[in-house]
C-alpha cells in the first residue's frame, strides 16, 4: 500500500490549521513548521481549497483556515481531495476488476483491503490526531 506525499503533506498542513483555528496561517508558516517543500505545499493547499477543506483570504491579514470543523474532516476526505481513489491497481480503480481461473478471488481481497482502509480513514478525524493539551502525548511522556 502506498501513502502519497501529497496525502501526507495535506494532512500535516490541515493539522497545523486545526491546532489554531482562530487565526489564518500562510503556506510559508505551514511549510516551515512541518518542513514541507513550499512549492509542493502550495499546490496541495490549492487542491484542499477546491475540495472545500480549507478556505483562504488574500491580503495582509490573509492566509488559510480550515473549511469546516476539524472534527468533521476525516483522513478519507483528505485522501480523496488530493489523490482521488484510495486504492488503485496499476493506476486504475478496483471497480470492475475481474480475473480468470485460480486468480478469480484476488479482486475481492483487493476490494476488502480498500474497504478496511477506508473505514479506518473515515473514522480518523483531524481532531482525533491533535495532541491533547498538557503535553501528555509529547515524546517521552507516558
Amino acid at each position: 500500500m502506498h501513502i502519497s506525499a501529497k496525502a501526507d503533506y495535506a494532512t500535516r498542513a490541515l493539522l497545523e490549521l486545526a491546532r489554531e483555528p482562530s487565526r489564518p496561517l500562510t503556506c510559508e508558516a505551514i511549510a516551515s513548521s512541518q518542513q514541507i517543500p513550499f512549492r509542493f505545499l502550495k499546490s496541495v493547499v490549492g487542491e484542499l481549497r477546491r475540495a472545500g477543506l480549507v478556505r483562504s483570504q488574500r491580503g495582509c491579514e490573509g492566509g488559510y483556515w480550515l473549511g469546516r470543523p476539524a472534527g468533521d474532516i476525516t483522513l478519507l476526505d483528505v485522501t480523496h481531495a488530493v489523490d482521488g481513489e484510495l486504492l488503485t491497481l496499476r493506476g486504475e480503480p478496483l471497480t470492475g476488476l475481474d480475473y480468470p481461473g485460480p486468480a478469480a478471488g484476488l479482486p475481492g481481497v483487493w476490494r476488502r483491503i480498500e474497504d478496511e482502509a477506508a473505514a479506518l480513514l473515515r473514522a480518523t478525524t483531524l481532531t482525533s490526531l491533535l495532541p491533547e493539551s498538557g503535553g501528555a502525548t509529547e515524546k517521552g511522556a507516558a
